[in-house]
């Protein structure tokens, strides 16, 4: 944009030197011209006096010898011209010229002539001025002079170069102080963009400042920060308001559990004693959903603080964390990869989290017997872990709503859980600046895969873990969720 404003200041600038300096070398050219012709017409007069009796009389007289010094002194050719047009005097040098007849048929009707009218650099003509001799009234002939235009030419172009120098400087002159003004104008402009993506990456406290640019750049400066203000200030009533519902719910769902769990011993009815497990499950599902929305909460309102976290030891511990459940459920649990170290920048807690999540739908979509296998490996300036199981998959519509708050697939509307653990760990990925992907297994169940950024200054470990490169679907939320 700066360029384009420079542009524009520039092109104006130009029109207006050609608005002004187009007149100006015209008239430097006429006036040089104008000056020759009058030196030239004050000489011709001159030389009309004397020539008087030449003419009348038929003898050279003393206007030979003038015309001859004349020509010496100057290299200027002239010549008397009778009404015959005969040339009974002329000077050495003299010569006629293409314009001679025009201006010598004026000066014989009694009228001074000249010509051209301005001489310019590309012309050659030269200048040519005739005075008519008279003699009591009755016109006799007349004097001719034929001036070379050399020397006006290079007067001419002595004046345009000075001009297209002023010209340059001004340009010049013109191109600083644009760059000056549109920096000054667009200043306020980039800073705002900048604040803007900054904003966009997480930094909720970044503000433009507002006292740069042209007064309508600042009130819009001063809006922006109003505006980022109030956005801010809603968010975290949001989710305070999420967080404090969250915890608010919980002693009462905790006393409305045990009340429930003192009615099972005075149920005696069977379908009664169903009604009150199922009222006990719906209670500690209620519980995972507050639980899930504090986690989620806390998750969001984390800044961008960036922690160096060991990925692979963190796998470890996830893996020999869930490994109870997943023998309880008849799953084999396992990790695959290096003894070295895998390092990933993160915000706190974000890969044990993650983890856990992918891990929780892993075990429990895999069913008896399943297997699920998590990876770790380094590859593309990170750390990529991998959630591989043998459940029954999504399809590519499912694969991405996978990360919306509170979905779940319609085959598993019935199964434990608060739809928040894939909502969890996609907002802790995006405040890492990684990636969640998710697709298809090879030939069935699916893959879930994390990565996150290395540390700038690591230095990555031999005997890299090979990946599978297969399509995947980027499931990075929204600023939105």
């Amino acid at each position: 944009m700066r360029r384009r404003l420079v542009i524009s200041y520039l092109l104006l600038m130009v029109l207006v030197l050609i608005a002004l300096e187009t007149p100006l070398a015209a008239t430097m050219a006429g006036r040089e011209t104008e000056r020759v012709r009058a030196d030239r017409l004050a000489d011709a007069t001159r030389f009309a006096s004397l020539a008087g009796p030449a003419l009348r009389d038929g003898g050279p007289g003393p206007i030979e010898a003038e015309l001859s010094s004349y020509d010496d002194l100057y290299e200027i050719g002239a010549a008397i011209v009778d009404r015959d047009r005969n040339i009974p005097v002329s000077s050495p040098r003299w010569r006629p010229s293409p314009g001679t007849t025009t201006v010598l048929d004026v000066a014989l009707s009694g009228q001074q002539s000249s010509a051209p009218e301005s001489v310019w650099p590309w012309t050659t003509d030269p200048v040519v001025v005739a005075v008519p001799i008279n003699d009591g009234g009755e016109v006799l002939g007349a004097v001719v002079i034929v001036t070379p235009a050399g020397a006006i030419r290079r007067a001419v172009v002595s004046w345009w170069l000075l001009l297209a120098l002023a010209g340059l400087l001004a340009v010049l002159a013109c191109v600083l102080t644009a760059f000056g003004l549109a920096g000054w104008v667009l200043r306020p402009v980039t800073e705002l963009d900048a604040v803007t993506h900054e904003i966009a990456e997480g930094d909720r406290s970044a503000r433009v400042q507002h006292r740069l640019g042209p007064p309508e750049l600042r009130r819009l400066a001063a809006s922006f920060n109003h505006m980022a203000d109030v956005v801010s200030d809603v968010m975290d009533r949001q989710r305070a308001f999420v967080a404090h519902a969250s915890h608010q719910l919980r002693n009462p769902l905790t006393a409305l559990r045990l009340r429930v769990e003192e009615l099972g011993p005075s149920l005696t009815d069977p379908d009664g004693r169903s009604e009150h497990q199922l009222a006990l499950e719906e209670t500690d599902r209620l519980a995972l959903v507050l639980d899930a929305l504090l986690t989620l909460a806390r998750a969001e309102r984390e800044e961008n603080e960036r922690v160096t976290v060991d990925a692979a030891a963190v796998a470890a511990s996830r893996v020999a964390a869930w490994a109870p459940l997943a023998r309880h459920r008849s799953v084999a649990l396992r990790l695959a990869t290096t003894d070295a170290p895998a390092y990933a920048q993160t915000v706190p807690t974000a890969v044990d989290q993650a983890l856990d999540a992918l891990i929780d739908n892993a075990v429990k979509f895999s069913g008896a017997g399943g297997a699920v296998t998590v990876t770790v490996a380094r590859r593309d300036g990170g750390v990529v872990l991998e959630v591989r199981d043998s459940g029954p998959g999504m399809t590519e519509s499912q694969l991405g709503q996978a990360t919306e708050r509170f979905w779940r697939a319609p085959d598993a509307q019935n199964v434990d859980g608060a739809g928040l653990g894939l909502t969890i760990a996609a907002v802790l990925v995006d405040a890492s600046d990684g990636r969640l992907t998710m697709r298809p297994g090879e030939s069935r169940g699916l893959v879930a895969a994390l990565w996150f950024p290395a540390p700038a200054l690591s230095v990555e470990p031999v005997g890299e873990e090979p990946v599978d490169e297969e399509p995947v679907a980027d499931l990075r939320p929204s600023p939105a969720r």
